[in-house]
């Protein structure tokens, strides 16, 4: 109930309320009407219990020295503002410090929804054959060794073996990885996976809380329950103004005689402006970098990323697009390269493979015309046949046209190997048991990776990738953008083991889009997401979006963290030496409560200025 009527209390309703009525004390009684000062009650009353709340629940609960906060210290001014008659300065430091509160709140509020798009993830119920019986049931009643058919388009409900069929497995929400992965009998599945293919039957491994999806969640869970909330640098502060703001109002009380004196300093000692300093200067910060496209979800983030020393990359979707693309068309008979296309995009143009759907997207950016075809088969997992002017093909992976009695000559091997060591997909085309031509694709990095990778090393950051995608692959897309350091072939929690292993050596800031980078994400010091085609889930698990997904704003995001830093430092330094000067004058007796409140606040409103200078500072690198 205490708490309930605190909150009413803390609002920005009733703490506007309360500014007004305050505002109100200050100008009628200097308009005649001295009746007005009573006013300031209404927001001694709206601001003054939260804050005294908040003082007490500090010193019940809180450790050490921590007890002694930033609310503590303003409820005592407060309370001595109230004890000598001064009702317009006890509401004023109960103002100001409710309005930093208000401030820091809303910029520390994160988004909860991630975990809960991870958990819809998961099916509610698997298709078991248990005697030859086909049964749909809940998730939960699935046992280890439990026979389960997958259809084409189905999500796969338990991590498992295949022990019959071929398909493709869509496995990106586990491992990242841009391709499809063909899969046959002895082959495992991962829980959350999508069957895109071939209608499968698999043996369950690995259910309810085991399984990979499930372990995800938890990995998820795990590293927010872990991340511990920010102390407030106010209340860092607190701890040694608090003794110093009492001794010298004490010594000023002894010395003078003057109550009044005592009553002032401990008004100008609140820490107002700290207060303010921190919350003005990171709304300014999330204010510009909105403006960049650049979403920030924290002050916390945003501190942290300027003490960052190492950035984790995923690469599919971050330093890449995520999407296939036809990088290479190779003849290996007389064909030309338009001919190759012409034929492999006529059959793929029956299939639903994302690799036939990029060469059927190239074939129509070209202004090809396709062929008639006929009989298409498709073997799934593997790849298609079909008859184009009365002739057959087929279209696969080299292990289905090794199957069908043609091998590559050591030419092809090698152009194979060189496609494979570029984390290249190739789809083999071949007619008359001969081959005929290689239709090589792959994931297109992004042009301003390079540059970036460049301007973080500049700024004496490291960079690092972290891939659930191959290591030839990985190595090749390294030494495109240049990163040295590579860990390849990626769980999910082998990404968090890495991350954790990594903060034992600084600062660290993941970057990724999947819902696999989810987890690291969560537990690295600063997590940022691609926006615009990244995962919801990753978005959300976060602390910072690109919503444009342009990797270039790194650089920009690490100079507004430590622009941000400097301008809080820069307002704490200069509002103290106003609180320095204002404490002098009010031990001298120039100063009354009132004016001292008042020259306390021109200190916090000179913090304010400067972070709304900040909110147009420009990018010095750009």
């Amino acid at each position: 109930m205490i708490k309930k009527f605190n909150d009413f209390f803390a609002g920005w309703p009733m703490t506007i309320l309360g500014g007004v009525f305050l505002l109100a004390s200050f100008i009628l009684p200097r308009n005649g009407q001295p009746w007005g000062e009573n006013l300031a009650w209404v927001c001694v009353i709206i601001c003054g219990i939260p804050l005294l709340y908040l003082a007490i629940w500090r010193i019940i609960y809180n450790k050490g020295i921590s007890k002694i906060s930033s609310a503590l210290l303003i409820s005592m001014a407060m309370i001595a503002a109230i004890c000598i008659g001064d009702l317009f300065a006890a509401g004023e430091v109960a103002f100001i410090m409710e309005i930093g509160a208000l401030l820091e709140d809303m910029t520390t509020n994160r988004a909860k929804q991630g975990l809960k798009k991870l958990v819809s993830l998961a099916p509610d119920t698997g298709r078991t054959i248990r005697n030859s019986v086909e049964a749909v049931i809940p998730v939960s009643e699935i046992k280890k060794q439990d026979v389960l058919r997958i259809l084409p388009g189905e999500t796969i409900p338990v991590d498992g073996v295949i022990i019959s069929g071929e398909t493709s497995i869509d496995q990106s929400a586990m491992t990242g990885e841009s391709l499809p992965m063909d899969k046959s009998v002895g082959d495992v599945v991962f829980s959350g996976t999508i069957n895109r293919f071939g209608s499968i039957d698999i043996e369950a491994t690995k259910v309810g809380k085991d399984s990979s999806l499930q372990r995800l969640i938890r990995i998820v869970e795990d590293a927010e329950k872990n991340q511990a909330p920010t102390q407030r640098i106010a209340d860092k502060w607190a701890s040694w103004l608090l003794p110093f703001a009492l001794l010298i109002a004490i010594i000023a009380y002894i010395v003078t005689n003057d109550i009044l004196r005592a009553v002032t300093v401990m008004v100008v000692f609140c820490p107002c402006a700290l207060v303010l300093a921190t919350p003005t200067a990171i709304m300014a910060a999330i204010g510009q970098a909105a403006k960049h496209g650049v979403i920030i979800k924290s002050g916390e983030a945003l501190e942290k990323m300027g003490k960052v020393e190492t950035i984790a990359f995923d690469k599919t979707g971050t330093l890449t697009y995520g999407k296939l693309q036809v990088s290479d068309i190779i003849p290996l008979a007389e064909l030309s390269e338009n001919e190759l296309l012409t034929l492999t995009a006529s059959a793929e143009s029956r299939s639903e493979h994302p690799l036939g759907r990029a060469i059927t997207e190239k074939a129509s950016s070209a202004e090809i015309t396709l062929e008639e075809v006929e009989k298409f088969k498709m073997v799934p997992g593997k790849g298609i046949s079909a008859r184009i002017d009365g002739m057959e093909y087929f279209f696969g992976n080299e292990k289905y046209i090794n199957e069908i009695g043609i091998k590559a000559d050591g030419s092809t091997a090698d152009i194979l190997e060189r496609l494979r060591g570029e984390g290249k997909a190739a789809v083999l085309a071949a007619r008359d048991k001969k081959m005929i031509g290689i239709i090589a694709l792959s994931d297109t990095i992004r042009p301003e990776a390079a540059k970036m990778i460049k301007q973080l090393r500049e700024m004496n950051t490291n960079a690092i990738l972290l891939t659930g995608d191959n290591l030839k692959a990985a190595e090749y897309l390294a030494s495109q953008v240049g990163i040295t350091e590579i860990r390849a072939d990626l769980l999910p929690e082998e990404k968090v083991d890495n991350i954790t292993l990594l903060k034992g050596n600084g600062k660290i800031c993941m970057i990724g889009d999947g819902v696999n980078d989810a987890p690291a994400l969560k537990t690295a010091d600063v997590g940022v997401a691609m926006g615009a085609m990244g995962s919801d889930i990753a978005v959300d698990a976060a602390d910072v979006a690109l919503m444009d997904d342009n990797t270039s704003k790194l650089p920009y995001l690490k100079w507004l963290s430590n622009t941000t830093i400097k301008t809080i430092k820069t307002a704490i330094t200069l509002s103290m030496c106003i609180n320095f000067v204002a404490v002098t004058l009010s031990v001298l007796g120039v100063l009354n409560p009132t004016t001292g409140a008042l020259v306390h606040n021109a200190g916090s409103c000179f913090v304010v200025l400067l972070a709304a200078l900040l909110y147009d500072r420009k990018y010095e690198y750009s």
